[in-house]
């Protein structure tokens, strides 16, 4: 076989070419596709996380508001109670200076428009301390209430106490001023044996009774006291003596003066004697008057005080004739 028999490369017949246009187009689909589908996914997942936001924001602003009424109602209570009672006002400024620190940071969490959970947690818990330091104020208030009570309650037993005391007292008081009146009218003197004499005295010292005025130098009062209520001790004697004319007869030698009576009221006294009285004897009481005029003519009356009362009286009538008293 020759060579012309055989094709030659030249004419030998070519194969079709393959087209792989369909492969990229499916590709570039398959890619477009599968961006499309990412952002779509992440665009789902995006809107998922802000909704997730959304309800956790919404969750924070509803706890926020929750306890900003929650301290609203906080304050109001704390500021009641601090205005009802003078007592615990002065006790939050001294005692419990923090509670205006904590009130104030409480305020500052509630207020940030961002709030985050720990914010709001933090202003939980200040606002649970600040219950419980309203609970405790509370405690307190009826603590005073109660000690307040009871010393009011005190207070109107012993005014009842004192106002039966001060009734008691009275009594007594009254008791004894009469107790005491009898007894100081029981123990006033008693005089007997009254005598009064006018006395003439000698340029040789020597005395002798006159019943002739312009011979009288003196006149003498002799009575004698006893009463065994009285106490041992000294006793005034107030001596008036009136004079024919009604006159008191009064000298400034003889310490006159006025001595009030429980009868009579007050009234002028021409002399005060003094003695030693003992308790249960009789005694004899002697003492002359001497006044600086010249005695007149007519009767002379002498009355004798003790205690207020008079205890004896004694005339003597100065004339021509004898002597009366």
């Amino acid at each position: 076989m020759s060579a012309s028999n055989y094709p030659s490369a030249s004419n030998q017949p070519q194969l079709p070419k393959k087209d792989n246009r369909g492969i990229i187009y499916g590709i570039l689909i398959a890619a477009l596709l599968g961006t499309w589908g990412y952002i779509i996914y992440d665009k789902s997942k995006t809107k998922e996380v802000i909704q997730q936001k959304d309800v956790q924001f919404a969750s924070l602003d509803s706890v926020r508001n929750q306890l900003a009424t929650d301290y609203q109602a906080a304050e109001i209570r704390l500021d009641k109670l601090t205005s009802e009672n003078a007592n615990l006002d002065s006790l939050v400024k001294t005692r419990d200076k923090d509670v205006a620190a904590m009130r104030s940071r409480i305020k500052t969490l509630i207020s940030k428009q961002n709030a985050s959970a720990a914010d709001l947690a933090e202003a939980r818990k200040l606002i649970n301390q600040l219950n419980g330091k309203i609970e405790e104020y509370v405690q307190e208030i009826e603590r005073l209430q109660g000690e307040n009570r009871q010393l009011t309650a005190d207070k109107e037993q012993l005014t009842t106490e004192k106002q039966q005391l001060t009734e008691t007292l009275e009594t007594t008081v009254t008791e004894n001023k009469d107790l005491t009146g009898k007894v100081d009218v029981g123990s006033t003197l008693n005089a007997s044996n009254f005598y009064l004499t006018a006395i003439n005295e000698k340029k040789s010292g020597k005395e002798k009774e006159t019943s002739k005025a312009k011979k009288a130098d003196k006149l003498r009062v002799s009575f004698d006291v006893e009463n065994r209520l009285a106490t041992t001790g000294t006793k005034d004697l107030y001596v008036i003596v009136t004079d024919p004319d009604g006159t008191v007869v009064k000298e400034e030698g003889l310490g006159s003066g006025t001595v009030n009576t429980r009868d009579d009221g007050d009234k002028e006294f021409t002399n005060k004697v003094s003695i030693d009285y003992e308790q249960g004897k009789r005694k004899n009481v002697s003492f002359d008057l001497k006044q600086v005029d010249k005695y007149k003519t007519g009767t002379y009356k002498v009355e004798v005080y003790q205690n207020g009362f008079r205890i004896g009286e004694g005339a003597v009538t100065l004339k021509k004739g004898g002597i009366f008293g």
